[in-house]
């Protein structure tokens, strides 16, 4: 196990100093070298949020869903997993043409009752206000790249 922490802990190293560059350089929503793999410049949109939205309630929730592709992270504060999954879908956010919203399950008990979030993380991608699919547990960036990439 020991092995495959050490590539986790690399990778989210990458991802965290390839943010702090970009944001130290005033550098906007593009990837100029491409880093990451999958689709990102070329797909980036001026009119999508270059970090997470964090929802604020049900009518929030609804607003931010309805147009375009939202990738959706139930989490927790406490939760282990999210925390790992937390700089991929920043980098998600930061680099691809969709909005990714974050809804606290303790904050929000409602809103993970009403998705059947049962787990966290739990990943909802909604295309123009449609759920189109669920993915529970930490994912690769490779896999939510793929995922996003096939609605943008």
């Amino acid at each position: 196990m020991s092995e495959a922490s050490d590539d986790t802990d690399e990778e989210l190293e990458r991802i965290r100093e390839r943010k702090k560059e970009r944001l130290a350089s005033g550098e906007g929503s593009t990837l100029s070298d491409g880093a990451g793999g999958g689709p990102t410049a070329d797909t980036e949109t001026a009119d999508t949020p270059d970090e997470p939205v964090h929802v604020d309630g049900q009518a929030d929730f609804e607003d931010v869903v309805a147009d375009g592709v939202v990738l959706v992270d139930f989490h927790a504060d406490w939760c282990g997993p999210c925390k790992m999954l937390e700089p991929v879908v920043e980098d998600i956010a930061e680099t691809t043409a969709a909005t990714v919203a974050k809804v606290d399950v303790d904050a929000h008990q409602g809103l993970a009752r009403e998705y059947g979030v049962q787990g966290v993380p739990t990943l909802l991608l909604f295309v123009d206000g449609e759920l189109t699919e669920r993915r529970v547990g930490v994912q690769g960036e490779g896999a939510l790249r793929e995922l996003v990439g096939q609605h943008v």
